[in-house]
């Protein structure tokens, strides 16, 4: 028997609604996901650019001459000084993370570090004077100058110096210098 009443084609326009409708939560939800992952993905890709950039470039630059003080001038230049500054768009560098490497044909490279000591006593450390006074300062913002002083072994005359200084973040900046042929108690370094 046949109810007049059960008509199933308002059933099926409803289920078709319904399914449809689902279909487009589930592919709002999918682009969602979708979307979200890539806009993560862009987000990291600018970060490692950025990232990579600042780390490919010098933050620092020598600033005028380097200089050699001998306490005894038979035996050679026994402290350096120079000045470096900062490349501009550097924010600031961190001084403790900073190490200088210095080399001679005489001895092979030393590494030295920051010390907070007001002087530099040992042939291991140096000493970061803002603007060549104070005491050894930690960080360099921009603007700032600072002196770099460190003890090394004798250096006779007319020996080559290299220096490379290597900052916490970004390359290093390597420099070569040439001791006087005649060493006096304060010397510039060619």
């Amino acid at each position: 028997m046949s109810n007049r009443y059960s008509n199933e084609k308002g059933f099926t326009g409803l289920e078709a609604a319904i399914v449809l409708i689902a279909f487009i939560v589930v592919a709002s939800v999918f682009s969602y996901v979708i979307l979200g992952a890539g806009f993560f993905t862009t987000q990291k890709a600018q970060e490692t650019v950025y990232r990579s950039v600042e780390q490919s470039t010098t933050n620092v630059q020598l600033v005028g001459n380097v200089y050699g003080l001998a306490s005894n001038t038979t035996e050679g230049i026994d402290q350096i000084r120079f000045t470096i500054g900062l490349v501009p768009g550097t924010p600031y560098i961190d001084l403790e993370k900073m190490t200088v490497i210095v080399s001679t044909p005489a001895f092979g490279p030393k590494i030295l570090a920051w010390t907070n000591e007001s002087s530099s006593t040992k042939d291991t450390n140096f000493i970061a004077l803002k603007n060549g006074i104070g005491n050894s300062q930690s960080t360099m913002a921009p603007g700032d100058q600072t002196e770099i002083q460190f003890n090394v072994t004798s250096v006779p005359r007319d020996t080559r110096i290299t220096i490379e200084i290597h900052p916490g973040v970004g390359a290093s900046y390597p420099f070569s210098k040439t001791t006087p042929s005649i060493i006096a108690p304060n010397n510039l370094i060619y």
